[in-house]
């Protein structure tokens, strides 16, 4: 058995996320900036006739904005509760990851990174698997991005 994942760099460093939330990957375009919101929050495109936000990993991950380039995608994610874009470095490939090379983190029980939910130990390779619901369950401002988002539709 094996997980199916897109893999993406932020940083130097690889991670990846479970192809069963990935709507589309998409070339990182104009977005339209939110004030108030958190700093990981570029703002918010319109991404299949849909408003959604725009979530910086660099920031998330470290502190630091992804600066924009020809390699800078943005993965557009569905989970139950919202919809958005994960703007990423580079999305590298979608790849078979075995599930005996899938290794649990001690780190999963640290309130902010609960979302790395496990490592795939691969011969050349170590990527960080992220589940995108526990991200949102983690990440402070969520709920405001939501009430935007609804009051933006209800204006539409």
């Amino acid at each position: 058995m094996a997980v199916t994942a897109i893999v993406f760099n932020a940083g130097q460093e690889e991670y990846a996320m479970p192809v069963q939330f990935v709507i589309s990957i998409e070339k990182y375009e104009s977005v339209n900036p939110v004030p108030r919101l958190p700093d990981y929050i570029r703002g918010v495109v319109k991404s299949r006739g849909e408003l959604i936000p725009v979530l910086d990993l660099g920031f998330i991950l470290y502190n630091r904005h992804i600066q924009n380039n020809t390699e800078v995608r943005m993965i557009v994610i569905q989970t139950e509760e919202l919809s958005f874009a994960l703007l990423v470095n580079e999305a590298k490939e979608i790849l078979e990851i075995p599930e005996n090379t899938l290794q649990q983190m001690g780190l999963i029980a640290y309130h902010k990174t609960k979302y790395f939910s496990s490592i795939a130990n691969l011969d050349q390779r170590i990527i960080t698997m992220i589940d995108p619901v526990s991200m949102l369950e983690v990440l402070e401002g969520v709920k405001e991005i939501k009430d935007y988002l609804n009051e933006q539709k209800q204006k539409a």
